[in-house]
């Protein structure tokens, strides 16, 4: 499991079947900054994953990877490899709150 932040969509009409309905994001993951720890910074990465808690784009939010992406009831039959799996209210780190932004 991973944060990342939403940084858009992706609009597919034609694709299989079963993907038929599902909602795909555009993310990028995100780490803590390793010398300060009081902010994020982007991987520099972009990933695809399938939307299935209503997320939208600015949010951080919480993502999986792998066969872990086929774990929840609505990506089960689907042939995903990134699912986005919540949405991020706070996270606290050494007792501090790391600002989302």
């Amino acid at each position: 499991m991973f944060i990342a932040k939403i940084v858009g969509s992706v609009v597919s009409t034609q694709k299989t079947e079963s993907m038929r309905g599902s909602k795909l994001m555009m993310i990028e993951p995100y780490v803590i900054e390793p010398k300060s720890r009081d902010h994020f910074i982007t991987t520099s990465r972009s990933l695809v994953a399938v939307d299935v808690v209503g997320a939208g784009e600015g949010q951080f939010v919480l993502a999986v990877q792998g066969s872990s992406a086929r774990m929840t009831p609505e990506t089960k039959p689907l042939p995903v490899d990134c699912t986005i799996i919540g949405i991020i209210d706070t996270v606290n780190v050494e007792h501090k709150t790391i600002p989302l932004e």
